[in-house]
């Protein structure tokens, strides 16, 4: 499996800046992001539209996840030790334990099949 990488993707890099409402905007209007093995450690992605998007292997090591809807986003292989999930909803193949995994020991998140 690949480290986690910056990755040259100008909606990324709005998630890195912050700029969650810009991104949000683009992306209804049809631009698409490369997320998959993304670096978004320590982001505050609050308030991010998550449908549809390809989060597989993302490292999320403490970001701000709280009231994200990750419900039909790709989750798979991501990591999310130490990060701020409280209502955040997240894909229905993720079990609960291994979303507490993650969360306390880091592990990559594993779809149940």
């Amino acid at each position: 499996m690949a480290q986690p990488e910056a990755k040259d993707d100008a909606l990324y890099n709005l998630l890195c800046d912050g700029k969650i409402s810009e991104f949000n905007n683009r992306k209804s209007a049809g631009e698409t992001a490369d997320l998959r093995g993304a670096n978004l450690r320590g982001i505050d992605l609050r308030k991010l539209d998550a449908s549809g998007l390809d989060m597989s292997d993302c490292y999320l090591r403490h970001a701000d996840l709280r009231g994200v809807d990750f419900s039909r986003a790709k989750l798979e292989g991501a990591s999310i030790n130490g990060a701020r999930i409280s209502g955040a909803y997240f894909p229905s193949e993720l079990s609960a334990d291994e979303i507490l995994l993650s969360l306390v020991h880091g592990t990559r998140m594993r779809y149940r099949g």
